[in-house]
């Protein structure tokens, strides 16, 4: 399994301490950074996450901001990501389940390291229930007449 992890500069610590814990699962990480807590614009970095997850360099991607809102919403404008902020530990397997989220985004400002830890790992070995939920996931699609 390999993810795609980036953060912009509220997440640089918890996106280290994921990529470490990610590794030491044996999950191959793409780490984007960032490196520092130097200001960059979260566009940047959730735009490389998303482009490895539907280019298939990665098989999920992982985005980290302060309060998660703004790399959500820049993720879920790339078609074919189905970006899902998770605040709470139930959620993290629930959106792969029911939505088949190929991308989890974590609040920083809000997230333990055990929690984050958690999330990622429930995120990645949840596989998509399909049936009825299959149906939905169609309709979120841009090319669906009736997406959202």
């Amino acid at each position: 399994m390999k993810l795609s992890v980036g953060t912009d500069h509220g997440g640089v610590e918890i996106r280290q301490k994921i990529v470490a814990f990610l590794k030491q699962e044996g999950v191959e990480v793409i780490d984007h950074g960032a490196f520092d807590e130097t200001s960059v614009d979260y566009p940047d970095y959730a735009k490389k996450v998303c482009e490895d997850v539907i280019g298939n360099q990665a098989d999920f991607g992982v985005l980290i901001c302060k309060s998660g809102i703004g790399m959500s919403i820049c993720a879920n404008k790339v078609p074919g990501i189905r970006a899902a902020l998770v605040a709470f530990d139930e959620d993290a397997a629930m959106t792969r389940q029911h939505n088949n989220s190929n991308v989890i985004v974590l609040p920083g400002k809000h997230v333990t390291n055990e929690q984050a830890f958690y999330r990622v790992k429930a995120f990645i070995s949840t596989d998509f229930e399909g049936g009825r939920h299959a149906r939905r996931v169609d309709k979120m699609e841009p090319e669906s007449s009736k997406s959202c």
